[in-house]
C-alpha cells in the first residue's frame, strides 16, 4: 500500500523532474549497488567483441542511464495524459498492418526488451480501426503486488493482458467470437529448456530463440509485424511498424522466428544502449543439449 501510494505520488510529476531523480538513482545503481554489473558487462563483451573495454564501458554508462529513465517512465504511465504519450511515443506506418486487418485479418507485433517497452501499450491511441482489440502477453511476477501493479499499468491504454500459459486459449477465443486482434509478443527472452526449438547467431552468440509467436501464427493465420523502436531523446521514440509476414502459413519451418531475430539485431546494434542488457540472455549453451 505504501509503495503504491509513493508511486503514485511521483506519477503526478512532470518527467523533467522525474529525470532528476533518474539521474540521482543512476549513481548508487551502478557504483554501488552494481546491480547486475558482471551480466551486462560479460553480454556486451560476448555481443562485439571488437570493441575496446573502453568503448563497452561506454556502452554500459549510456545503459544504466536509460536503465535508470525507463524505471521512472514507466511510472509516469500512472499519470500521462494520451495527448503527452502521443506526442512522446509515435508510431509510424500503422496503416501497412491495418490495411490487412480490414480484411477480417488479426495480427501478431513482435517486440524486444528495447526502449520503453511498457509505452508500447500506448498503441492503442495510432490505431485507426474502431473493432480492433490490444492485448499484450505476460509472465506473472512472483511477487503479488508488483504483478498487480504491472497488470494494471498495461491496461492503461485499455489493452488486456494474457498471461503466457493461457495465451492460445484466449487468441483463439477472440478468433471464435470474430473478434479482430493485435496481441504483442516481447520474444527476446530465454526460453526455458523444454521450449528451446530453434538456434540462430544473434549478436554474435549462438542464441535460442522463442518460436511461441510463430507457431500461433501459423495455427491461426494471423498476419506477422514487428515493432522497430528507436529512441529520438531522453522520453521521446519513435515505432516503425514492419511488416514480417502477411501468410504465415506459407512460410518455411522458423523463417518468421529468422526474420525477427534479424530484425530485433539490427535495433539492437542501431543503438544497443536502449536494450535490456540486464536479462541473463545467453544462460543456456547450445553445446549442453545437442
Amino acid at each position: 500500500m505504501v509503495i503504491s501510494f509513493l508511486t503514485w505520488i511521483h506519477a503526478m510529476l512532470p518527467l523533467r523532474v522525474l529525470y532528476v531523480f533518474s539521474d540521482i538513482l543512476y549513481f548508487p545503481l551502478y557504483y554501488i549497488i552494481r546491480y547486475r554489473r558482471k551480466i551486462v558487462r560479460r553480454n556486451l563483451e560476448n555481443s562485439f567483441p571488437d570493441k575496446t573495454i573502453k568503448e563497452i564501458i561506454g556502452i554500459e554508462k549510456r545503459f544504466y542511464h536509460h536503465f535508470c529513465d525507463y524505471f521512472f517512465e514507466t511510472i509516469k504511465l500512472l499519470h500521462i495524459s494520451d495527448e503527452e504519450m502521443k506526442r512522446r511515443f509515435v508510431f509510424k506506418d500503422m496503416a501497412i498492418v491495418e490495411e490487412k486487418m480490414k480484411e477480417g485479418n488479426s495480427c501478431i507485433m513482435m517486440l524486444g526488451h528495447y526502449g520503453n517497452w511498457e509505452w508500447i501499450t500506448s498503441i492503442t491511441l495510432w490505431s485507426n480501426d474502431p473493432d480492433a482489440h490490444f492485448a499484450q502477453i505476460y509472465r506473472p511476477l512472483r511477487n503479488k503486488a508488483f504483478d498487480r501493479f504491472f497488470i494494471d499499468l498495461r491496461k492503461r491504454f485499455h489493452s488486456t493482458g494474457f498471461t503466457k500459459n493461457d495465451t492460445l486459449r484466449e487468441i483463439v477465443k477472440f478468433r471464435r467470437d470474430e473478434k479482430k486482434l493485435v496481441v504483442g509478443f516481447i520474444s527476446d527472452q530465454k526460453p526455458s529448456w523444454n521450449n528451446i526449438h530453434y538456434w540462430t547467431r544473434f549478436l554474435n552468440q549462438d542464441t535460442a530463440i522463442l518460436t511461441g509467436a510463430e507457431r500461433i501464427a501459423k495455427q491461426t493465420g494471423f498476419i506477422v509485424g514487428y515493432l522497430d523502436v528507436r529512441r529520438l531523446r531522453r522520453g521521446y521514440y519513435e515505432v516503425e511498424v514492419k511488416l514480417i509476414s502477411d501468410d504465415p502459413g506459407s512460410t518455411a519451418e522458423f523463417e518468421i522466428t529468422e526474420r525477427y531475430a534479424r530484425m530485433m539485431e539490427d535495433t539492437i546494434l542501431r543503438d544497443p544502449t536502449c536494450w535490456l542488457w540486464t536479462h541473463n540472455r545467453w544462460k543456456h549453451k547450445r553445446q549442453e543439449i545437442t
